[in-house]
């Protein structure tokens, strides 16, 4: 799995952003000081699982939970890589 993001490695929404449902735009939008992104729903769903706790891991086996038969995990580590790039989540340090 991913080569920045360790497997077992909590992942967190990074400080100065926030993850929130937006009832008039239909999406979760992550929001900062200097505006907001509007995320597409697989986004939303991965994003809202970097809760500080789970790990890359956990966060591809609960969205396959969710999702049964969906091999996932190719998508879902691309995408955080690509957050990772962006500042939109942290590894924790341990």
């Amino acid at each position: 799995m991913g080569g920045r993001l360790e497997q077992d490695r909590p992942v967190a929404i990074a400080p100065g952003f926030r993850l929130q449902w937006e009832e008039a735009q239909g999406a979760h939008v992550l929001l900062y000081p200097e505006g907001m992104v509007r995320l597409g729903g697989s986004a939303g769903a991965i994003l809202s699982r970097c809760d500080g706790e789970r790990s890359l891991t956990g966060i591809v086996a609960s969205l396959e939970e969710a999702f049964p038969g969906a091999d996932l995990e190719a998508d879902v580590v691309e995408f955080m890589e690509i957050a990772l790039d962006k500042g939109w989540i942290v590894l924790d340090p341990r």
